[in-house]
């Protein structure tokens, strides 16, 4: 099954192999799961969300178009998973009153791999999903727009913002390490 590409190993996963779901499991779980952490930045809700995408993909893998490549099928599920996750738990809060999770908790002691990760994991949420999304994961602004159900100004706009903060947020690392 190592040999299988994609494709052949969908045919097989299709028709219940499980020998090819697990293959391309192992294949895609590490990009899936760092476009779901990239976006919810908390490590055990990245795998809740990235193992929710493939189990949805695996139940939809008759809807899969053939003529595209399975990764930004698999990652776009995760994307959506997230999302999703995200306007829960700020309805969440919002029902509950409470505030919004500070960027310490929210990364539940995950270390940053560098200053620009972890400038960005203290934006708030909606500025946070812009830039993972279009930076980190290649959407554009249209489309970044479709998948958060906003007008594309919307996103220009949070964009914008975010990356004043960041360069204000990473201008300050840079002078107090200095």
């Amino acid at each position: 099954m190592r040999g299988a590409d994609d494709l052949t190993l969908v045919e097989r996963a299709r028709e219940g192999s499980r020998d090819a779901a697990g293959e391309l499991f192992r294949r895609h779980w590490e990009a899936v799961w760092k476009a779901a952490c990239a976006l919810v930045g908390r490590r055990a809700l990245a795998d809740d969300v990235a193992q929710e995408a493939f189990v949805r993909a695996f139940a939809a893998l008759d809807q899969f178009d053939e003529q595209r490549p399975l990764a930004p099928w698999l990652k776009r599920i995760a994307v959506n998973r997230a999302i999703d996750e995200l306007r829960s738990e700020r309805r969440l809060r919002v029902v509950e009153g409470g505030e919004a999770a500070t960027p310490e908790s929210r990364a539940e002691g995950q270390e940053p791999e560098d200053a620009v990760v972890s400038a960005v994991q203290r934006l708030d949420v909606g500025k946070r999903v812009v830039v993972v999304l279009h930076f980190w994961l290649g959407y554009s602004l249209r489309q970044v727009a479709e998948l958060l159900a906003v007008p594309p100004g919307t996103v220009a706009s949070r964009l914008s913002r975010a990356l004043a903060e960041l360069r204000a947020d990473l201008e300050v690392d840079r002078v107090n390490s200095a």
